[in-house]
């Protein structure tokens, strides 16, 4: 007998998770020999490259956990319904995966052209925005109503983890603002050579990231650690 279908879809938003945390923790590391003024250019350039190429798994996994985890709660037999009619019926799932399909394009359009591509940044960050602000209201629904969507089994670990999901998404904006001064500034190390203006900002860049990064990571495990154990759930 063949596994049933929950269990595999529940089994890629694991594997998400695992790749997108894996993934961050490669950027982490591969961003201390960016920043590391004894290191040649070329090396420093090198680790760069090494730390964009890492970055783009985490930002696929946070695209997709999404669609995923709407497809958990289609699959879900305690799936939230409204007057008898299920809230997340086939079609809803299919338009959620084709608009994820369409942010995640986006979203490796900006990654490739480092955010050059002035119309894939603003859809992107359209999407971005958008999914926070939904997201929001949607998990704290779910935390604050009794019986959200009429679903008695006391869901607030759900409405927990859409929020700490719509909080990374929301990280993430700040390390891209984040990083604004970054870009000019190893352009001006390659074109002018090290000096201490630009090594303060390399530094003040990567560095300014890194609360944005333990929320993330924080946010990431949290999320996991209610869908694992669903805490007051009556299952």
């Amino acid at each position: 007998m063949g596994a049933h279908p929950h269990g595999w879809w529940i089994m890629l938003h694991l594997v998400l998770f695992v790749f997108w945390l894996g993934g961050d923790l490669g950027v982490f590391y591969s961003s201390r020999f960016v920043i590391d003024p004894n290191l040649t250019a070329q090396a420093r350039s090198t680790a760069l490259a090494i730390m964009s190429g890492l970055d783009l798994a985490p930002k696929i996994c946070l695209v997709l956990f999404l669609p995923s985890g709407v497809t958990l709660m289609a699959l879900d037999p305690h799936g939230a319904t409204l007057f008898g009619i299920s809230l997340f019926p086939w079609w809803f799932v299919v338009l959620t995966w084709l608009f994820a399909a369409a942010w995640l394009m986006f979203t490796v359009v900006t990654h490739r052209t480092h955010g050059r591509n002035a119309l894939a940044r603003r859809v992107d960050l359209t999407f971005r925005s958008g999914v926070i602000i939904g997201m929001g209201v949607a998990g704290a629904y779910a935390l604050l109503a009794s019986t959200p969507f009429g679903v008695t089994t006391n869901p607030r670990w759900l409405g927990g983890k859409i929020l700490l999901y719509a909080l990374a998404i929301a990280a993430g904006l700040g390390i891209r603002m984040t990083l604004r001064p970054f870009g000019p500034a190893f352009t001006s190390l390659f074109a002018e050579g090290s000096s201490e203006e630009v090594e303060r900002t390399l530094r003040r860049s990567v560095d300014g990231c890194l609360p944005y990064v333990w929320l993330i990571w924080g946010s990431v495990l949290a999320a996991a650690t209610l869908g694992v154990l669903k805490p007051g759930a009556n299952l």
